[in-house]
């Protein structure tokens, strides 16, 4: 019994330490100019938002959201991308990448454009995963596989089978 407390007592500290680790990346590299939303509150209202998938297409091929677009962030193009979105611009917009650093990028473009209604996925597709939520291929059928950028940024996804080709 103490050996299973003591495991629990393990797993609670790294999830702890995970989170926090991620909180302090996400600082460093975000200005937080885009609010955050949970993968949690996400997972609640995903159907009733538009998600933007900002990775790559070779990411996003792997695996990405239900419903997400593509709109890319090396090539990303705000006009095309403005095009594919309501009219609206109070339509509530998720932007996401692997964990919700070049979202930010995206994001701050939609605001610029008008919208007020966007938000940046916190920990991106990673957390996403990382909690158990489903991700689908390019043959819309639910896969494991999470493409993860690279070995630096591949570490904070926890679950899944990393891709990075």
């Amino acid at each position: 019994m103490k050996n299973v407390l003591l495991f629990f007592s393990f797993l609670l500290l790294q999830t702890s330490f995970s989170q926090e680790s991620l909180k302090r990346v996400l600082k460093k590299y975000n200005s937080e100019s885009v609010p955050y939303i949970s993968v949690t509150d996400l997972k609640k209202d995903q159907e009733n938002v538009v998600l933007l998938d900002t990775r790559e297409p070779q990411e996003f091929n792997v695996s990405h959201l239900k419903n997400a677009l593509i709109v890319g962030y090396d090539h990303f193009n705000l006009t095309k991308t403005l095009q594919k979105l309501p009219k609206d611009k109070s339509s509530k917009i998720v932007v996401y990448c692997s964990l919700g650093i070049r979202s930010e990028d995206i994001g701050e473009q939609l605001l610029k454009a008008g919208y007020t209604n966007v938000y940046n996925l916190y920990g991106g597709i990673f957390e996403w995963k990382n909690n158990g939520y489903s991700l689908i291929n390019n043959q819309k059928k639910t896969t494991e596989k999470v493409h993860a950028f690279n070995k630096e940024w591949g570490k904070w996804l926890t679950k899944g089978i990393k891709v990075y080709e």
